[in-house]
């Protein structure tokens, strides 16, 4: 299978990168990890050969590049934003352009909650090591345990349960679905204990997750050698002390 994407994140963390790997995934359509077939100062020159170009360059990774087509060469970055290019350019758009929206904007959600993830484990700085900001990582997991990650899940539980079926529009997948099935995998890895005593209460989010698990092209991707496991360098990190439920 020809892969008409060059997909330029770090080599060795899921990360947001994964995001637009799953929905790659589940699309169908093949690419090239460009950073893992090469390495990371592959992905720092390219990004520093495109912040000479004429073309506006990505400020970060992950960036999707199109390799072939009227629009070869084309670069785009965040994550909700090449989502959005993707469900335009394969026809997985509603055709509403509100009902659209309204899923960039779930999107856009996932991308919060992502960030506060992130800095449960840096909320000093992520310029500095964990060890460094381990007693305000613990203040921070407690209130992220405690009423971010319910305030988000509630949310995406009530948008849930807008139609019959178990994605957000119903019985067909979107790019907010396969995001939101990478968000609940990363929150059992890094609060295994929290999110085992609230599950159950969401259970609409618990039925979308598994029905991305068994959609084809997901299915396949998370059955081989390119899902690499999370780690403690990624977004979602498992410090035993900042889990409880």
């Amino acid at each position: 299978m020809s892969a008409p994407y060059d997909l330029w994140y770090w080599p060795s963390i899921q990360g947001r990168g994964e995001f637009v790997r799953l929905y790659l995934a589940a699309l169908g359509v093949a690419w090239r990890d460009r950073a893992r077939t090469g390495d990371a100062q592959d992905l720092v020159e390219d990004m520093e050969a495109r912040e000479q170009g004429d073309d506006f360059a990505p400020y970060a990774p992950p960036y999707l590049v199109v390799r072939e087509g009227d629009d070869e060469g084309f670069a785009i970055a965040q994550v909700a934003h090449i989502l959005a290019f993707l469900t335009d350019r394969h026809d997985r758009g509603t055709g509403d352009l509100k009902t659209d929206l309204h899923l960039i904007q779930l999107q856009l959600t996932i991308t919060d909650i992502v960030a506060e993830v992130h800095d449960v484990h840096h909320p000093v700085s992520g310029g500095l090591y964990y060890e460094d900001q381990k007693d305000a990582a613990k203040r921070a997991a407690e209130a992220f345990r405690e009423e971010r990650v319910t305030k988000y899940f509630d949310h995406f539980e009530t948008a849930l349960g807008k139609r019959d079926g178990p994605y957000v529009l119903g019985n067909e997948w979107s790019h907010f679905d396969t995001s939101l099935f990478q968000l609940v995998e990363g929150l059992r890895y890094a609060f295994p204990q929290r999110m085992a005593a609230i599950e159950s209460a969401y259970p609409r989010i618990v039925a979308c997750r598994d029905a991305v698990a068994e959609i084809e092209g997901v299915t396949r991707y998370l059955d081989s050698d390119e899902r690499i496991a999370f780690n403690e360098d990624g977004i979602f990190r498992h410090y035993p002390e900042l889990d409880a439920a």
